[in-house]
């Protein structure tokens, strides 16, 4: 009986080797500077995630378990150490994220 992937893919990757490129690539000891020394224009496979991790991870989508970054500016001004730490809970959620949300943020008053 045939496999999901058996019937969707073409017959070339269902023949292909992972392991065995990976361990060609490594025995190169060139590494991606070696992929880009070469002008190589189209990324090798073994960079590529594998079919059977993509359905899967279709399969298992935790959707629900994403939490975009919440950062409280209610103390930013009134305690230094306080003003310390969110901008430290920015910058982390800056470069890991890419995106946060901010509370509490106080309105300038209107004259």
């Amino acid at each position: 009986m045939e496999s999901y992937l058996q019937k969707v893919l073409p017959r070339e990757e269902q023949d292909y080797d992972r392991a065995k490129e990976l361990k060609a690539f490594d025995d190169t000891k060139a590494g991606v500077k070696g992929l880009v020394d070469a002008s190589v224009v189209r990324v090798p496979r073994i960079f590529l995630m594998p079919p059977e991790d993509i359905l899967s991870t279709m399969l298992n989508d935790h959707v629900d378990s994403f939490q975009i970054p919440i950062i409280d500016l209610r103390d930013i001004k009134s305690d230094p150490a306080e003003h310390k730490e969110i901008v430290e809970k920015i910058r982390y959620a800056s470069e890991k994220w890419g995106f946060f949300q901010l509370t509490t943020m106080a309105s300038p008053k209107m004259s």
